[in-house]
């Protein structure tokens, strides 16, 4: 992963982004275990508030793969819709799981 890209990008030193990254594994973690709860309970609601806070928070980084796919389940759910939702928590969880990986192996 090119974090020194996506540091320079927003500005910032590398170092400084591994950290804003590091944070948004903690919480995107955090997050995505509540939007996998709120998929299987049918809780169209909370898994338009998850997948948003998702959705901001690696769009505002540049993590445009995680953006993706929490941008469709925001919109599907919006729709009333929760098709396609599991399969898209567990692709964001692999996501979300390398970055964790790349952070890893850049500390």
């Amino acid at each position: 992963m090119d974090f020194k890209g996506l540091a320079d990008r927003l500005g910032l030193e590398k170092e400084e982004f591994i950290e804003l990254a590091e944070l948004f594994v903690e919480t995107g973690s955090s997050d995505l275990r509540q939007l996998q709860s709120a998929v299987e309970q049918g809780d169209v609601q909370e898994v338009v508030k998850k997948s948003h806070s998702i959705k901001g928070a690696s769009g505002n980084l540049g993590f445009t793969e995680i953006f993706g796919v929490a941008k469709d389940v925001e919109a599907n759910a919006r729709e009333d819709n929760l098709d396609g939702a599991v399969g898209a928590v567990v692709v964001i969880k692999e996501k979300i799981d390398q970055l964790a990986q790349a952070i890893n192996e850049k500390a």
